[in-house]
């Protein structure tokens, strides 16, 4: 039996099935490390830059940044909450709002973006390594695709434990890096003037951070959906959405720091590297072997959901058994292209990988307002879930209330799009480059789905779900 096996010590079994409430464990305290270590990457250093590099001063490229991730990291935590509830991981959780088939849509997208980070990610990690222990960049990058593919394998509880270790060694290494930065690092005249404010860099700046920040809800119920549904709506949104916020905060403001000071000839690892040594002779490479420990374990966490991806991909198809080896499968296949893109990368695609990700984000602001406002407005938290692994059950084969409401907040933002040299909307040029899509989408998409589903018999679903619920926990138990 799945149930047996997954209530035992080692790998995780279950992937995109719901979790029965015999099998649910663990604190809600465990969420505050765990997305406060997945931001805390250097990774995310590249997202504090677009202000300085477009023309900004670094104050307001700061207070964009603590402004686009308190307001980024707001939609991304209530999507937490949905995890202990529901029992399940999130983008299965589109079903209801897309349909059995139509779901594939958004599952595409997401599964672009696991594999994109992790490209970007194991390149990182290769490159620190390289430049503290050497080797070849290549090599590292196996390795540290290789390390990565063993943590998503044993799956969920290794992943909240390497997390919280993480956590505790990344506040004394990146603490200290932090005030030798802020003491023994000079920076251009204005940099801290008030009155340089340009809309243009504030606006790009804030854009990209709250777009980064909302591109963490594809993620999130998978790493609360073992928590017990006692825990309340509000605790769980706390604790994700303050280790969150505080830790992309604080490399988003690193890398703003390091850009600043750095000026055109910034370099991620090259900077770090030498503001390190700053601090004292060999703090530098202590810091990237660190770094690239925490580039680990988030690229285990994007295989981890790739493979959920994968499986409900295959599920929506054709009907797949969610077991150990489907889990195995679709973890090797993510690890093998993220693995394929890394190695095949060239310095041109590294110039220009920043843009392809901002079109990436973009792709899931319409769907967080879609399934914030269904799972929040419409639906309350009810759901039938025995519902949602149907094909020919009540959330249809296309939820076309879904679709449609997400294309047209997409067709929407088109014209306030402003990537870099890669496009530019009619909109965005008016207002000189400045990129308020994210106003757009997020009003344009949720408002549209709340209109289009007053249709929606409700009740009849509720009392569906009622009738199922022992059905569920026999289900959970198979």
């Amino acid at each position: 039996m799945a149930a047996a096996q997954a209530r035992r010590p080692g790998v995780e079994v279950r992937s995109i099935d719901y979790v029965p409430l015999r099998e649910r464990h663990g604190r809600l305290w465990h969420l505050g490390p765990l997305w406060f270590m997945s931001n805390a990457q250097i990774a995310t250093l590249a997202v504090g830059l677009i202000g300085v590099e477009g023309g900004g001063n670094l104050v307001w490229s700061l207070i964009a940044i603590v402004a686009g991730t308190v307001l980024g990291t707001f939609f991304m935590a209530f999507h937490s909450a949905q995890g202990p509830q529901l029992g399940l991981p999130q983008m299965i959780q589109s079903r209801p709002q897309f349909g059995y088939v139509g779901a594939l849509l958004v599952w595409l997208f997401a599964y672009v973006q696991y594999a994109g980070f992790n490209v970007f990610n194991t390149i990182l990690a290769g490159q620190a390594m390289h430049t503290t222990a050497h080797g070849g960049v290549k090599w590292w990058v196996a390795g540290v695709t290789a390390l990565a593919l063993v943590v998503a394998l044993v799956g969920y509880d290794v992943i909240h434990r390497a997390e919280q270790v993480l956590t505790y060694t990344f506040l004394a290494v990146f603490g200290v890096f932090t005030v030798g930065v802020l003491a023994t690092l000079h920076y251009p005249a204005g940099s801290f003037d008030l009155g340089a404010f340009r809309w243009t860099p504030f606006l790009a700046q804030f854009g990209v951070v709250a777009g980064y920040q909302i591109s963490w809800a594809i993620y999130v119920s998978d790493y609360s959906r073992y928590l017990p549904p006692h825990v309340t709506v509000r605790r769980t949104f706390y604790w994700t959405y303050f280790g969150s916020a505080l830790g992309g905060a604080w490399l988003m403001v690193l890398g703003a720091l390091l850009a600043a000071w750095a000026g055109k000839g910034f370099d991620t690892i090259a900077s770090i590297n030498t503001a390190g040594d700053k601090v004292f002779t060999g703090f530098g490479a202590v810091v990237l072997v660190f770094a690239a420990l925490g580039l680990v374990s988030v690229t285990a966490l994007n295989m981890y959901g790739g493979s959920l991806t994968l499986i409900s991909a295959a599920d929506s198809l054709r009907r797949v058994r969610p077991t150990l080896g489907a889990r195995l499968a679709t973890l090797l296949v993510t690890a093998g292209l993220s693995l394929a893109g890394a190695l095949a990368a060239t310095s041109h695609f590294l110039e220009n990988f920043n843009n392809f990700l901002l079109l990436v984000l973009y792709l899931f602001i319409p769907w967080t307002a879609v399934n914030l406002m269904d799972y929040y407005v419409v639906r309350r938290g009810h759901y039938a879930i025995a519902e949602i692994f149907n094909p020919h059950g009540i959330y249809g084969r296309w939820g076309w209330r879904g679709i449609t409401a997400y294309l047209v907040g997409f067709g929407a933002m088109v014209p306030f799009f402003s990537v870099g040299t890669l496009f530019t909307g009619i909109a965005a040029k008016a207002l000189h480059g400045a990129d308020i899509s994210l106003f757009i989408g997020l009003p344009v998409s949720g408002a549209l789905y709340w209109w289009l589903a007053r249709t929606i018999d409700v009740d009849a679903e509720i009392a569906i779900a009622m009738r199922e619920s022992d059905q569920l926990e026999e289900m959970g138990a198979s």
